[in-house]
């Protein structure tokens, strides 16, 4: 994988095809009690961005706008971080958690009910999830012994999940306060 820095200061992550000498099984030697704590974690980080997907993708409208912009962006953005969860889940010989199609539904509830509301409460969703998820990063940082390599995953994923919330806010700010 190849890391370059944009123009907004942020990292922009080119993902080549990915090579077998890039996959590596991880944890297998862990203990039971470690394993599990891992498995928890990385369901619940799946599934979470795959709500987060779901949102976006059903948040999207037809106009040429800087919200639907930004709002394609996010979702290949939180797409990459499912992508990052499913494989790390079966780097470490686990599966996708079996309630992860709860959390699809949530985010097509989400998504379509914060749409039909709309642009000020889709950012206002938007905030309000992202920064559900950074304090979810938190906790799962915390709650197991990552190897190096997936805590910078966890962790970068975290810092764009951060980069979301700004600019949720950049956009309701642009709109002003709510007029009655």
């Amino acid at each position: 994988m190849q890391n370059k820095t944009d123009e907004h200061g942020g990292v922009e992550v080119v993902r080549p095809q990915w090579r077998h000498e890039e996959i590596a099984f991880r944890g297998r030697r862990l203990p039971a009690g470690e394993r599990k704590k891992i498995r928890k974690a990385l369901r619940t980080l799946h599934s979470l961005e795959t709500m987060a997907v779901t949102i976006y993708r059903l948040q999207i409208g037809r106009a040429e706008t800087e919200l639907n912009r930004e709002l394609i962006a996010a979702m290949c953005n939180e797409m990459t971080h499912q992508q990052d969860f499913q494989t790390r889940l079966y780097e470490y010989g686990l599966t996708p958690g079996p309630l992860r199609l709860f959390w699809w539904a949530v985010g097509m509830i989400f998504g379509i009910g914060s749409r039909l509301c709309g642009r000020r409460a889709i950012l206002r969703m938007g905030i309000w999830v992202e920064s559900k998820a950074v304090d979810h990063y938190s906790e799962l940082l915390a709650a197991a012994d990552w190897d190096d390599a997936t805590r910078a995953v966890i962790a970068k994923d975290q810092a764009d999940e951060q980069g979301h919330i700004q600019t949720w806010r950049r956009l309701l700010d642009l709109d002003g306060p709510k007029k009655r």
